[in-house]
This record gives C-alpha cells, sequence and structure tokens, in this order.
C-alpha cells in the first residue's frame, strides 16, 4: 500500500521552543560534584553555564532547586546564578525533586506541558523527577551532558531507564540551538552566537574565527 506524505517547511512538533517548557535546574552544587566522575568538572561547569544563559537569554521558565544547600551539599554553580540574578534557590530535603511540594507549586505555576532537566546525580536527582513528571503526563527531555554521576556506568544506565520510559535525551549545545532554529532570526541571533563565543567549544571558536577573519554571519 502506498501512502501518500507531502513534506511542508514546519518544525516537528517534539521539538522545543522557548515559551512551551519550563527548564529544571537540580543540584549543581560542591558536594554534588566532588563525587561526579562520568563527566569531568571543567566540561560540566561549561554545559551547565551554557544552558543556564541560553535559558536566560530566551526568557525560558526556570526553576533552580538545590538540596541541604546550607548545611551539606553548598550554593549551586555560580555560572548558573549569574544568569538568573536575584532568582531564589528551591531548597529541598527531598532526592526526588518532584516530591517536593514548593518545586511543584512552582511548576503548576509556570503550567507548562513540557519539562527539560539538568543536574546532579543522573541515577538520582534526575531520574526522580524524570519517572515522575513523565507518570504525571509530562512530556520529559533531559540535556544528558548537562549531567553527571559517581560513574559513567551509573550516568549511562540512568540515561537508558529515562529513555526506555519515555524521555528525550538532548545536549547543551543542541538545547541552545533549538530554541534558536533559525539564523534569521535576528532578534535572539546576538544572543545565540554569543553564548557559543563564550561557552560552546571549538563551535564557538569557529564562530569568532569567521566573523574576525571574513565578517561571516549564518542566515
Amino acid at each position: 500500500m502506498t501512502v501518500n506524505v507531502k513534506a511542508t517547511p514546519t518544525p516537528g512538533a517534539k521539538l522545543l521552543k522557548p515559551a512551551d517548557h519550563t527548564l529544571v535546574m537540580i543540584d549543581f552544587q560542591s558536594q554534588m560534584a566532588f563525587a561526579t566522575h562520568s563527566i569531568d568538572a571543567v566540561t560540566l561547569r561549561n554545559n551547565a553555564a551554557l544552558v543556564a544563559q541560553a535559558a536566560a537569554g530566551f526568557k525560558v521558565s526556570t526553576i533552580l532547586t538545590t538540596v541541604a544547600e546550607k548545611s551539606f551539599s553548598g550554593p549551586m554553580f555560580s555560572e548558573i546564578t549569574e544568569a538568573f540574578p536575584g532568582q531564589a534557590m528551591l531548597d529541598r530535603t527531598s532526592m526526588n525533586t518532584w516530591e517536593d511540594a514548593a518545586v511543584i507549586e512552582r511548576v503548576n505555576e509556570i503550567g507548562k506541558p513540557r519539562i527539560v532537566l539538568a543536574g546532579l546525580w543522573t541515577s538520582v536527582c534526575i531520574v526522580g523527577p524524570a519517572l515522575s513528571a513523565l507518570d504525571q503526563g509530562f512530556e520529559v527531555y533531559v540535556i544528558a551532558d548537562a549531567c553527571g554521576d559517581v560513574s559513567t556506568e551509573a550516568h549511562n544506565r540512568a540515561m537508558d531507564r529515562m529513555v526506555q520510559a519515555g524521555a528525550q535525551p538532548m545536549t547543551a549545545m543542541q538545547y541552545l540551538l533549538e530554541l534558536q532554529r533559525d539564523w534569521a532570526r535576528g532578534e535572539t541571533y546576538d544572543l545565540t552566537t554569543g553564548i557559543a563565543k563564550k561557552v560552546g567549544g571549538a563551535y564557538g571558536l569557529g564562530v569568532t574565527y569567521a566573523k574576525t577573519m571574513f565578517g561571516a554571519h549564518e542566515g
């Protein structure tokens, strides 16, 4: 049987838009980072900064949450808090963010159907809210390289578990570029390339080189 399909120049429904999701950044704290071995600390902090700056620049509804900030785990990475000046941390006792009443109250106030997660550790503090949100009917995305765990095995098995349950994996750079998605969107062009130049690794170096040497401009 032949199925007739017709292509149209429109984005897929699974692609994220700045206004359709809530980003939850979880437990990017010193004590959690000390025992993280699935990703090196420099890369982790860089990717966390990329996600935070992208979300802040595109005005994504964002929740910042910590666990036992004052008594054990320490403050959230400055790379994140500097992107959201003055925003309060929601401090918890629960390992599963989705079991914290204050966080859930904020999720419901924002009222977005999609949840994007990043944080430490993947197998505990990301798996918990991912599976819980999926169970309650939310779409869940996990920024895999802005998460980390005590071992590569722990991180990978956690990602497998979430993907098998229906979560959609992505990367920090993918998150930034998916929010932009079209270089013709001039109002956020400088924002996107500016973030890439600061924390976009080799891609950012390429942007800097092209603009400096040739005055190049995407789109």
